[in-house]
């Protein structure tokens, strides 16, 4: 087990500066380490994804942790005295059981548009949800770490928040001058919550802007491709899949 826990260890260290090289330093690496030792959390999986200078954890590592600890079950329920589905407004309660004779660990997730990224319109419900069991997750197993769909700016919430406008920003961070993450890191946390092939989605982009490659493309062509992926994968992962392998198919995905 110390040997497996070493070499995941290891792993994670060299995946980390090879994915976001120049970013990090020498705390977030001892973070990293504190991570992988405590929770067993995989950057080969994207259990967890560096954003804005500090670490959060995906809504995908938790469920993986959660299994890994052997949860009992998670239960999921709307808070409906709470809602107004024709504004958009919902919350969810999550209750997450470690054991069977567990008493639960109970926490909230809220969305709405206001707190939400325009890129999911529509689907304030499904975040509110993933927000309450990422919550209620974290708060069983012990983890101050942010999950990555919690923070609305993270999903590209449109309004500044005040910590927003005020922080200073040092250099290589993944944010713009507006204080918004990069278009290029809006796009990376797309491919990894939706498990999506990067070259595919390259090759998806490049013909959906009509540029021989993403890169020569402009911002508003980049940004209004950003909004059609998070649409699809929503609204249709199943068919944003088989649109994306028939271009592996054409031979059009080109590194």
């Amino acid at each position: 087990m110390k040997r497996e826990l070493r070499r995941l260890t290891r792993k994670n260290l060299t995946l980390a500066e090879e994915r976001w090289l120049g970013e990090l330093n020498k705390r977030h690496l001892q973070g990293l380490r504190s991570l992988t030792e405590n929770y067993r959390f995989a950057i080969e999986l994207d259990d967890l994804l560096f954003l804005d200078g500090k670490w959060y954890v995906t809504h995908a590592g938790l469920l993986r942790l959660a299994a890994r600890r052997h949860c009992a079950g998670i239960k999921v329920q709307q808070v409906r005295r709470y809602c107004d589905p024709a504004a958009g407004y919902w919350v969810f309660k999550a209750t997450v059981y470690k054991n069977p004779r567990s008493k639960g660990f109970v926490s909230y997730g809220d969305a709405d548009p206001s707190n939400t990224s325009p890129l999911v319109r529509g689907a304030e419900m499904r975040v509110a949800e993933t927000r309450a069991v990422n919550r209620a997750l974290r708060k069983a197993y012990g983890i101050g770490l942010c999950s990555v769909e919690e923070p609305g700016w993270l999903t590209g919430s449109s309004g500044p928040t005040k910590e927003r406008t005020q922080s200073v920003k040092p250099p290589h961070q993944n944010v713009s001058n507006n204080g918004q993450p990069r278009l290029r890191d809006r796009l990376c946390v797309l491919i990894r919550q939706h498990n999506l092939a990067p070259m595919l989605v390259k090759a998806y982009a490049a013909d959906f802007c009509g540029t021989p490659s993403l890169k020569e493309a402009n911002r508003e062509l980049v940004e209004s491709f950003v909004s059609h992926l998070a649409t699809f994968a929503l609204e249709n992962r199943d068919a944003l899949v088989c649109k994306l392998n028939s271009y592996s198919q054409t031979g059009q995905a080109q590194s």
